[in-house]
Formats: structure tokens, C-alpha cells, sequence
């Protein structure tokens, strides 16, 4: 599951106001900000050398880019229960490139939601191309990036929404000692279109412990803050191991923490990277 076109692959959010004007103004102020900070270093980003670092199975993505020429696909399949009602989400796939150090260019490709017992609707999620930056002031020790991108209007508007839906968003990251780290993210998602759903604020935060090279779990907080709406609030646990340097298998299952939260949800992934992609490319 990742969070991305929509607040995230978890929740579905109805907000009911919002200033229209807040996107533009955000979207500029925020942009301002990232490209006026100091580039990370090219040699202090991932490269084909690197263990996979995947935007899955938590709701947080990764603070690191994925390395310069390297394809990466992340899929899942969630089990989803809401109001009485039980549906299937699928493969929810993520696709990253790195075009140049420390940048890569990313989508979240339509995704098949099936509704397995009413309430509930079925249909495909929108396609949401985006980008992201590695920032990453002190690489390794504390990793930031910058994200930006828009859920376009061809899905379902039953599962979707209406109209695009820009999104921009900072994942960072912190390493602690014997293997824990401490994680988190903050976004915002905007529907300039919609009558009744305009703007929600998400956050996140991730306690992870790395119990071999290999094996990682993890336990993570996300909470979907509508204007003038109630929250969505989810405790999402989980874990992931590394099948090879480029494949990744993982698991989680959430629990929602009020009334307006889903009732659980349980998925499954697997992700694999193909490196070396661009021509003259030697790491």
C-alpha cells in the first residue's frame, strides 16, 4: 500500500470545506522552499550497489531515491474491511526510475478495486505520475525527500474522486542505533474539484527494527486529517525481507482507531528492481 493519488491506499476520505485558493499557494511556497535548500551530494544517493528501499509495505515511503538507471516495481494486494462491508484492492503497483543522482521520476498505475461484500463499489483507481528528490542534509544519518505529483482523472469516480489531485509530500527518515530507526512523512492532498472533499493533511510516524540484514519490522501511526472533518486514524504493523540485493517480499495488517477508520486491513507485496538500465553506467 502506498500513499500517493489518494490520502492513502488505507482510508478513504468525504472532507467537507476548504479554501480553493490554498493549492496554488502551497504548492508555490513549497516549491520555493525545496529548490532554494542545498542539493545533496551525487555520491551520497543510492546506487546499483545498494540493497532495495521500497516505498511499501507502510504508508510512509522511503527518504532515499532509487539509484541512476534503475527501474523499480512495487506491487501489493490488500484485503480491506469497512462498514460491514469486505473488498480486494490490487496490484497496486509503483513504478520508480532514477534519471539523474539523487531524482527519479515515479507512478502509482491504476489499481482494481473489488468490492466483495456491499456496501462497498468496485472499479479502478486513477493513474498518478510524480517526482521525487533526495534532499538528504546528512545522508545515512537523517535522509529527507521532497515529493510532488497528481492522481489524473481515469479512474472510478466512485473509488477515485473527481477531477486531478495534486499531492506533495516530505518522507524523512532517522537512523538510531542497533538497527532501529525512526521514521515519518508529511502530506498534503488536494481535490480543487470535488464539491465536498477539498483538502486533507496527512501524517505518519514509523518505529522499525532490523532483526537481521535481511529481515525488517516495522509498527507506524497514520493519520488523515480532512478540513472540518473527522480523522482517520490506523495503527498498520508489518514486516519485509529482502529475497535478494534487488527483490523484496512483505506483509502488513491495520487496525483502524475511531468509527470512521476502516475495520482492518491485511496485504500482502513483492518488489524487484532491474539495475544498470542507461547506457555507460558503471556502479
Amino acid at each position: 500500500m502506498k500513499c500517493a493519488p489518494s490520502p492513502n491506499d488505507l482510508t478513504e476520505h468525504r472532507a467537507p470545506r476548504s479554501r480553493r485558493s490554498a493549492v496554488p499557494v502551497f504548492l508555490i511556497v513549497t516549491s520555493v522552499v525545496v529548490f532554494a535548500a542545498s542539493p545533496a551530494r551525487a555520491d551520497s544517493c543510492p546506487t546499483a550497489k545498494d540493497d532495495i528501499d521500497t516505498d511499501r509495505p507502510d504508508v510512509t515511503n522511503s527518504a532515499v531515491v532509487v539509484p541512476v538507471g534503475s527501474l523499480q516495481f512495487e506491487n501489493g494486494a490488500n484485503l480491506n474491511a469497512r462498514d460491514g462491508g469486505r473488498s480486494v484492492d490490487g496490484t497496486n503497483t509503483r513504478a520508480r526510475l532514477g534519471i539523474v543522482p539523487c531524482f527519479e521520476l515515479l507512478v502509482d498505475l491504476p489499481s482494481y478495486v473489488g468490492n466483495v461484500r456491499a456496501p462497498g463499489s468496485s472499479g479502478f483507481t486513477n493513474v498518478a505520475p510524480g517526482i521525487k528528490w533526495q534532499i538528504s542534509p546528512i545522508p545515512g544519518k537523517f535522509d529527507l525527500s521532497f515529493a510532488s505529483g497528481v492522481a489524473l482523472p481515469t479512474g472510478a469516480v466512485d473509488i477515485a474522486g473527481r477531477g486531478a489531485q495534486p499531492y506533495v509530500q516530505f518522507p524523512w527518515a532517522v537512523e538510531l542505533h542497533d538497527g532501529w530507526g525512526f521514521s515519518g512523512m508529511l502530506t498534503e492532498f488536494f481535490r480543487p474539484v470535488d464539491p465536498i472533499s477539498k483538502r486533507t493533511t496527512e501524517t505518519t510516524f514509523v518505529l522499525e527494527k532490523s532483526l537481521t540484514e535481511k529481515f525488517k519490522l516495522f509498527t507506524e501511526y497514520v493519520g488523515d486529517y480532512p478540513d472540518g472533518a473527522v480523522p482517520t486514524q490506523l495503527w498498520n504493523s508489518g514486516g519485509l525481507y529482502r529475497l535478494s540485493p534487488t527483490q523484496q517480499v512483505d506483509f502488513h495488517i491495520a487496525f483502524g482507531l475511531n468509527h470512521n477508520s476502516p475495520t482492518y486491513v491485511v496485504g500482502v507485496g513483492y518488489s524487484f528492481r532491474f539495475d544498470r538500465l542507461f547506457a555507460g553506467m558503471q556502479k
